[in-house]
């Protein structure tokens, strides 16, 4: 499996939590690699057009509104097959169906608050970095391990 790149967004409720660190961590102990890191608070303009894809849907102006709702932290990982590892680290969209020892099973309340977001895909995981990443904000470095 190739070395990949993935969006990661821990949603406002992981925030609210002050689960940050925790998902953080899982993320290192799998093996993939913080390269790009901010908090932010999304515009209701930047959720809009991140979620746009999901704009016909009808969960999509309550997604917008929750992912407005308070600040999140956006992350680029790096690793061997980020996008695969990163979806099974945080588990089924819907944390009653989720595996247990999962992000989403041990923080999320419900399928709309489920604490992280992750691209679905190699090709959207480019397209969601992009999105809010320049390549110039996203900084590579090898792991000297303790």
């Amino acid at each position: 499996m190739a070395n990949e790149r993935t969006l990661s967004i821990i949603k406002p409720d992981g925030v609210e939590k002050g689960v940050i660190g925790q998902v953080i961590a899982r993320f290192e102990k799998a093996g993939l690699k913080p390269i790009a890191m901010k908090m932010t608070h999304l515009s209701q303009a930047e959720a809009e057009g991140f979620y746009a894809v999901h704009k016909a849907r009808p969960f999509f102006n309550d997604l917008v509104k929750f992912m407005t709702s308070g600040p999140v932290v956006l992350m680029v990982l790096e690793g061997e097959g980020a996008v695969a590892k990163n979806r099974e680290i945080m588990g089924a969209t819907d944390p009653a169906k989720a595996a247990a020892g999962t992000i989403r099973k041990d923080f999320a309340s419900n399928i709309e608050k489920n604490t992280v977001h992750g691209s679905d895909s190699a090709e959207n995981a480019k397209i969601e970095v992009s999105y809010f990443f320049p390549e110039t904000a996203i900084h590579t470095y090898e792991w000297k391990k303790a």
